[in-house]
C-alpha cells in the first residue's frame, strides 16, 4: 500500500463574504421591470436603452461602456432569439369590421331556449365583464362561449335592445340587428 497525502480540501466558509458590501441594493428598469444587468435579454432593448438614459444616466454610461468593449472584441450582431419561445411580443393589428350587434334566439331542449349576443367585441367591450352584467341584470346564468358571442339562459331577447345602450352609451339601439330564431 502506497501512503498518499490527502488533498488540501478547500475551506467552506460560512456566513457573508467579506469582500461584499451589505445591503446589496439592486436596480431595477423601468421599463422591463428586471434588473439592470438582463435588461438586454428583454426583446424591447432600445426601450430599456432610452429609460436608463432619461432616468439612470450613470448607468447608461456603463452600458454604453459594455457595448464599446464587445464590439471592439469582433462579434458582428449579438446572437438574439430567432426560434422558440415568446420573443418580440407582436401586437395584433385591428381590421375595421363593421360595428353591429346582433341578437338571436335559439332553442334548448324542448321548452327553455337562450339569447345569442354577438358583436360587443367591436365595441372594444370585454366580454367576460358583459357576460357577469348580463347575468346579474337578468338573474340568470351568462356565459362567454366563442370568440365574440355570449349565450344567455332564457329568452331575453327584446329586452336587450334597451339593457345593452343603457349600459353602454357609445351603442346606438339602431346598431343592434335582431336574427330572429335560429339554430345553434
Amino acid at each position: 500500500m502506497t501512503t498518499e497525502e490527502p488533498k488540501p480540501q478547500r475551506e467552506l466558509r460560512l456566513g457573508a463574504d467579506p469582500n461584499v458590501n451589505y445591503p446589496i441594493k439592486v436596480q431595477y428598469c423601468g421599463n422591463c421591470s428586471l434588473p439592470i444587468e438582463y435588461c438586454e435579454y428583454y426583446p424591447d432593448y432600445q426601450k430599456c436603452k432610452e429609460w436608463l438614459e432619461k432616468f439612470l444616466p450613470s448607468e447608461f454610461d456603463k452600458v454604453k461602456l459594455d457595448e464599446a468593449n464587445s464590439e471592439a472584441g469582433g462579434d458582428d450582431e449579438k446572437k438574439r432569439q430567432k426560434r422558440g419561445g415568446k420573443g418580440m411580443l407582436k401586437t395584433k393589428k385591428k381590421e375595421e369590421v363593421q360595428k353591429l350587434i346582433t341578437v338571436s334566439r335559439a332553442p334548448r331542449g324542448k321548452k327553455k331556449s337562450v339569447t345569442v349576443v354577438t358583436g360587443l367585441s367591436t365595441f372594444d367591450i370585454d366580454l367576460k365583464v358583459a357576460a357577469k352584467f348580463f347575468g346579474s341584470r337578468f338573474a340568470c346564468g351568462s356565459s362567454v362561449t366563442g370568440e365574440d358571442e355570449i349565450v344567455i339562459q332564457g329568452d331575453v331577447k327584446d329586452d336587450l335592445f334597451d339593457v345593452i345602450p343603457e349600459k353602454w352609451p357609445q351603442i346606438d339601439e339602431d346598431l343592434i340587428d335582431d336574427l330572429g330564431d335560429q339554430k345553434r
